[in-house]
């Protein structure tokens, strides 16, 4: 069942809701050092909440994270979207690229497009992202995206940065 989002497509990307056969690579992702700047590693119980937590984050907020699909191969390659988590200043556009993934433009290709379709169907325009000054990777798509580091935050307790995406919307500054 996926009706909690809307479907994006683009060519090679499909942006759609969770099924409970995304919860594998999820969990897969969650347990992995690849999550240490998300809330991870984490063990099945916690992942379960945080997959259950993105579904019910559509449910309340009426926007939040897909889940990436490869056209080509049907795998699931990620999340992408825009999330409001208590405690978070603003609106944040957020990924989570899986292993196997990584270096193909799907990160930046996906952000485009959940930027984009939340600038014009949610109204979340000049979204900003949390990024970890040491997560260099996110860091250099954040740049790619043309956003710019905005200034230094507190999330939960821990500092982190803010940067700022451009506007999608024309006359928004």
């Amino acid at each position: 069942m996926t009706e909690h989002a809307p479907r994006v497509t683009s060519n090679t990307l499909i942006l759609r809701g969770y099924m409970e056969s995304d919860f594998a690579r999820f969990a897969e992702f969650a347990a992995s050092e690849r999550a240490s700047f998300v809330g991870g590693p984490m063990g099945v119980a916690d992942s379960w909440r945080s997959f259950l937590g993105s579904i019910g984050h559509w449910t309340l907020r009426g926007f939040g994270m897909w889940v990436i699909e490869d056209r080509a191969t049907q795998r699931v390659a990620g999340r992408v979207g825009v999330i409001l988590n208590d405690g978070w200043h603003e609106p944040e556009l957020a990924w989570h690229i899986y292993e196997g993934f990584e270096g193909q433009g799907v990160a930046f290709e996906a952000s485009l497009l959940a930027r984009e379709y939340s600038a014009r169907h949610f109204g979340l325009d000049r979204v900003m992202s949390y990024i970890s000054k040491e997560n260099q990777r996110s860091m250099r798509l954040a740049t790619r995206l043309g956003a710019h580091f905005e200034k230094d935050v507190e999330l939960r307790g821990q500092p982190t940065q803010m940067w700022r995406h451009p506007a999608v919307l024309e006359g928004d500054t």
